[in-house]
């Protein structure tokens, strides 16, 4: 993600009229000068998006060289990419600053005049670190980038299980922090997990051993433990992945494998995630590198929830050398709470989730789950995180297939914890799905809710799965048996959802026809001067178009929220014809596919066809259903767990309270809710109130924060 990162600073440098330098080999580069300090134009940053870039990063030995380069070039501000030791290294640069230039006008080397001109510097940080170690933000630059890499070795691996039974010791990075292990341990559902923050208890041997023969003599013909490479036991003393994998050996006789995924895991494409995040970051550090002053701190660029934040460098590194020291005095809990909330909420779900434990007492309630519209990602994570922890909270858990019509024909069960073991990793929907809504079969639904005795309603799905609910609401008047819990889990390509800025499906889409972008991208390489059409799905919502379109660099995206006319059209076409002009001779627009009536992907190509005549070809490609396939991404994954925790916890909560003499009676508006990411925190807005704000003709809400 760092040329992304590069290109967005380049770009917006350039935008808001800055001298732009790049300089190349880090900190070294910037001592040595001559050819790796080069002014940047708008092309010296094309095509990189989708390239991995990495530089040496530590101090120079001396910075007084690259304390000269600077006034040299005319530059007061800088914007750094990189981890821990490139930032602290930039805060260092930046507060001995004034002292290098003193040493500098002594020896000669630059006049009084020049350092008065230049006697403050600022600087912005952007955080890339694979491991997420760095305190005070949500993502750092490459992380989901890395696990894009694990989860696909993990995907390869489960797929060999099925020939034969096997037991798997990963290794992945993680000599301090126990990140990427922990994430990839809950969205592949490992039977165990080492993470440096929290070392097993003594004895756990034993207890490994027992469950990892357990989870075989139920069938499973796969057992996966994840290892970080910087894993300890309570002593201090390293846990090794060939440790454990002798001890599976010795106690159990398993055939056991250990892969450790090394450097693969900085290698690849950028995952749209960590585009989109690093094209914000470098955009919001010029922002924050124009409005600086001489007394403005050293910043970092930091996302938290869905908000970019800009916080002082020094405030960061401290919280980050806090969890060393807590876990070098052994102070475990303390670790895993320093490391921040997403942390430790990641951790505590892997726990709940990972091994069944008694439920404390029968509860009274029956929740049933269903899935409704199209097929998106990670429907099936939200369906399994939620059957779990309904079952800890000791309630009568029922799936239903075929969505609304399905529960109007009693295709209704019961369901246990081993019976959504594996779902983790399934694309598309395990339980089906139907587009059919509850008011074409409401009496047969009542009469099913009634047969089953159900309490609670959990619908994971898209525009459908919102409006059927609020369909089942506006029918309580009716039919008393609907006045029950409800929530919703938006869960849909088109991320359309009223009530959260991300619906599940959304990142794996965005990744899918991201992907096939960078294909049909590379193919022009060879051909030269030819401009693609790309048609995204979407319907009227034009998110999938935009953000596809910032993470391939498309030179143009037509959306259904943004009006467009033939005069933008024509000035589209010119830029592509004067593209043409130069080194970059290959051009790339996406069209959402209903973003306007009559300029049609047909049509558009017509024009451009003929508008480009002799200078450039055309050719047109419609993504269609691959946006809804393959493997959920690790976000759509971990997000759809976490959804499906946090929706049934609510539920419990509302059914407790409107629990009387032995029956649910459920009539208040906050009693049928959208689940939600909204900015930071995960939020429960009542149907009722979201019908307020939704276009129902175009199936969108009124507002997009996206736009």
């Amino acid at each position: 993600g760092m040329n992304a990162a590069v290109r967005a600073v380049t770009r917006m440098g350039i935008y808001v009229g800055a001298k732009v330098f790049l300089i190349y080999e880090g900190y070294e580069g910037l001592v040595e000068g001559g050819e790796n300090i080069k002014q940047a134009n708008w092309l010296s940053v094309s095509n990189i998006i989708q390239l991995v870039s990495s530089a040496a990063a530590h101090l120079p030995a001396c910075p007084r060289w690259g304390a000269r380069r600077r006034p040299e070039l005319g530059c007061r501000r800088g914007a750094a990419a990189g981890g821990d030791g490139s930032l602290t290294g930039a805060n260092i640069f930046r507060s001995e600053w004034g002292g290098l230039l003193e040493e500098l006008v002594k020896d000669g080397q630059i006049s009084e005049a020049v350092a008065k001109e230049y006697c403050h510097l600022n600087i912005v940080g952007l955080v890339g670190s694979i491991d997420n170690d760095f305190c005070g933000t949500d993502m750092t630059i490459g992380t989901d980038s890395a696990l894009h890499r694990i989860m696909e070795v993990i995907d390869a691996i489960t797929t060999t299980a099925q020939s034969h039974q096997r037991t798997f010791v990963l290794e992945v990075m993680g000599r301090h922090c126990g990140y990427l292990a922990l994430v990839s341990g809950l969205a592949s559902g490992a039977d165990w997990l080492f993470i440096p923050e929290s070392p097993p208890e003594d004895g756990w041997e034993d207890l490994m051993c027992e469950r990892l023969g357990e989870t075989r003599s139920r069938g499973s013909r796969l057992n996966i433990i994840i290892i970080a490479e910087g894993a300890i036991d309570r002593s201090g003393k390293p846990i090794s992945s060939n440790y454990v994998k002798d001890l599976v050996v010795r106690r159990l006789g398993f055939d056991t494998r250990v892969t450790v995924l090394g450097h693969v895991q900085r290698g690849g494409t950028p995952s749209a995630f960590d585009r989109i995040l690093s094209s914000k970051m470098g955009m919001e550090a010029v922002m924050a590198l124009l409005e600086a002053t001489p007394d403005t701190p050293a910043c970092v660029v930091s996302p938290v929830g869905a908000v970019l934040m800009v916080v002082a460098v020094v405030a960061c590194p401290l919280p980050t050398k806090d969890v060393q020291k807590a876990m070098d005095e052994k102070r475990f809990e303390e670790a895993i709470q320093l490391r921040g909330r997403s942390f430790e909420n990641n951790w505590n779900i892997y726990k709940l989730l990972a091994h069944q434990k008694p439920a404390q007492e029968k509860s009274p309630f029956s929740l049933a789950i269903l899935n409704v519209g199209a097929p998106a990602a990670g429907m099936n994570a939200a369906v399994r995180s939620a059957v779990r922890i309904g079952i800890c909270q000791g309630h009568t858990m029922y799936v239903v297939n075929d969505g609304f019509e399905g529960l109007s024909k009693g295709q209704i069960r019961e369901v246990g914890w081993h019976d959504v073991a594996g779902w983790l990793g399934g694309g598309g929907s395990m339980l089906g799905t139907k587009r059919t809504l509850p008011k074409t079969c409401m009496e047969k639904i009542v009469e099913n809710v009634r047969k089953f005795n159900i309490q609670g309603l959990l619908v994971i799905g898209g525009f459908e799965a919102y409006e059927g609910v609020l369909q089942l609401v506006e029918a309580r008047g009716q039919y008393e048996e609907l006045c029950i819990i409800m929530c919703v889990i938006p869960a849909t390509i088109s991320n359309n959802v009223p009530g959260t800025d991300f619906s599940l499906g959304s990142d794996t889409a965005v990744n899918a026809a991201m992907e096939s972008c960078d294909r049909i991208k590379q193919s022009a390489s060879g051909t030269k001067r030819r401009v693609f059409i790309v048609e995204t799905m979407g319907g009227y919502c034009g998110y999938l178009s935009t953000v596809t379109g910032i993470a391939v660099g498309a030179d143009a995206a037509y959306v259904y929220e943004d009006p467009f006319t033939i005069h933008d059209l024509k000035a589209n076409v010119e830029h592509l014809t004067d593209k043409m002009k130069t080194d970059i001779q290959r051009g790339l627009v996406l069209r959402n596919e209903k973003c306007h009536e009559h300029y049609t992907t047909e049509f558009l190509y017509n024009l451009y066809s003929s508008e480009g005549k002799g200078i450039f070809d055309c050719r047109i490609n419609v993504l269609g259903h691959l946006q809804q396939g393959g493997a959920p991404t690790p976000f759509d994954r971990n997000y759809g767990t976490k959804l499906g925790v946090k929706a049934v916890l609510w539920m419990s909560e509302k059914l407790q309270e409107v629990y009387r003499k032995g029956r649910v009676f459920a009539n208040s508006a906050d009693s049928a809710c959208v689940i939600g990411l909204r900015k930071k925190v995960v939020a429960f807005s009542p149907v009722t109130e979201l019908k307020k704000v939704t276009d129902f003709e175009h199936r969108l809400p009124q507002e997009q924060w996206w736009l």
